[in-house]
């Protein structure tokens, strides 16, 4: 009785918590990331998209209908993704420098994988803060290179595999300027979407494994609103109107493999009631 209670001790002060929450998410294969740019849910989810990539991936998984950036302009909000903070940042200034936990950090300190595959970058590991419709500040793993992360996991979207079972634990996709709706229209990045990310999600069904789709942040002028939707066989269809935003994404990939929050997602909820039970 004594060896019952101390391992409860044990198991208590050291990750009840942390393992209740992992016990309410599924643990995929592989997650993707897919992120958006600087378009409103209202914007997004216009009926005049109805018959749009996007939209059938909304009606393939579940739509997060209250899901909100953290800040504006655009680099603070992927600090907050994949770090849990916007680490004072409130322009997009470029170059800056981390060695703080982060998403890719706790994965690896965990014998687990990360990689940030971005759109247009030149050269894995690349630093510059621009190339052609390449911007380092929507690629915040940069920020991390040379201090906590290796210049590996940064990688060109080139790289991303075409044999989606080599994909690591968790990746990035960074769609350039074009192919984000940054500067070009819904269209070209739907049909980016379609032609690069179909694949992936079309294995996913089938390989235990996530797309999270999301936006950094709106068009300021919805409240900062944004879409984010998640597709894979644990996931349920339909719509949920929970409240989230970026660090509620972030405590939701670092609970499902058991890792300890990072950042300001230490104090958010993880994305529940979305998941099918197996």
């Amino acid at each position: 009785m004594f060896k019952l209670r101390f391992l409860l001790f044990i198991l208590f002060n050291f990750g009840l918590v942390h393992l209740t929450h992992a016990g309410l998410l599924p643990r995929p294969d592989h997650v993707v990331v897919v992120i958006e740019e600087n378009r409103s849910f209202l914007q997004v989810m216009d009926p005049s998209n109805q018959g749009s990539y996007i939209h059938a991936l909304a009606k393939r998984g579940m739509l997060l209908t209250r899901s909100f950036g953290v800040t504006h302009p655009s680099q603070p909000n992927y600090l907050a993704l994949f770090s849990g903070s916007t680490h004072g940042v409130t322009n997009n200034i470029c170059p800056l420098s981390f060695d703080s936990d982060n998403l890719a950090s706790a994965l690896l300190d965990a014998g687990l994988s990360f990689a940030s595959f971005s759109d247009s970058m030149p050269e894995s590991g690349d630093l510059r803060c621009k190339s052609g419709a390449y911007q380092r500040k929507h690629n915040p793993v940069a920020n991390w290179q040379g201090t906590r992360l290796p210049a590996s996991i940064n990688k060109r979207f080139v790289d991303f595999p075409t044999d989606f079972s080599k994909l690591p634990t968790i990746s990035f996709v960074i769609p350039d300027l074009v192919n984000d709706m940054h500067d070009g229209s819904f269209s070209d990045a739907d049909n980016w979407l379609k032609l690069h990310i179909s694949p992936y999600v079309d294995w996913a069904m089938k390989n235990n494994s996530l797309l999270i789709l999301t936006w950094d942040e709106d068009h300021y002028q919805s409240n900062n609103r944004i879409v984010t939707i998640l597709v894979g066989p644990m996931v349920r269809v339909g719509t949920s109107d929970q409240t989230i935003n970026h660090y509620s994404v972030l405590r939701t990939m670092l609970d499902i493999y058991n890792l300890p929050p990072v950042g300001e997602s230490s104090v958010a909820e993880p994305i529940t009631g979305i998941w099918l039970d197996r």
